[in-house]
């Protein structure tokens, strides 16, 4: 596959890859020979080895960037503070996910 910026593999990546790329990151072991290669091919071709790694490396980036603190929260439009009361989960779900 020629790169050239006009090919759909070096376009940005949709919700669906991406999915599909958490899927395979979830089926191949790090230690799996040819692992870029595995997971482009469970991509299904949309993707090369090379595109695969340098994602797998923003990845990593991003997350090492929220760890330290570097990513602001995000402000969902509750205004200064979430809704205290009727917030989404009822209080079956709420004790169900309570830890």
């Amino acid at each position: 596959m020629a790169s050239g910026g006009s090919s759909s593999s070096s376009r940005a990546w949709t919700q669906r890859q991406n999915k599909q790329f958490e899927c395979a990151l979830a089926v191949y072991d790090r230690d799996t020979p040819d692992w870029w290669h595995n997971i482009a091919r469970y991509m299904g071709g949309t993707k090369s080895a090379d595109e695969v790694r340098r994602h797998f490396e923003q990845l990593v980036h991003d997350v090492t960037q929220i760890e330290a603190g570097r990513v602001p929260f995000p402000r969902y439009g509750y205004g200064s503070a979430p809704p205290v009361a009727g917030g989404g989960l009822d209080d079956m779900a709420a004790t169900r996910y309570a830890t």
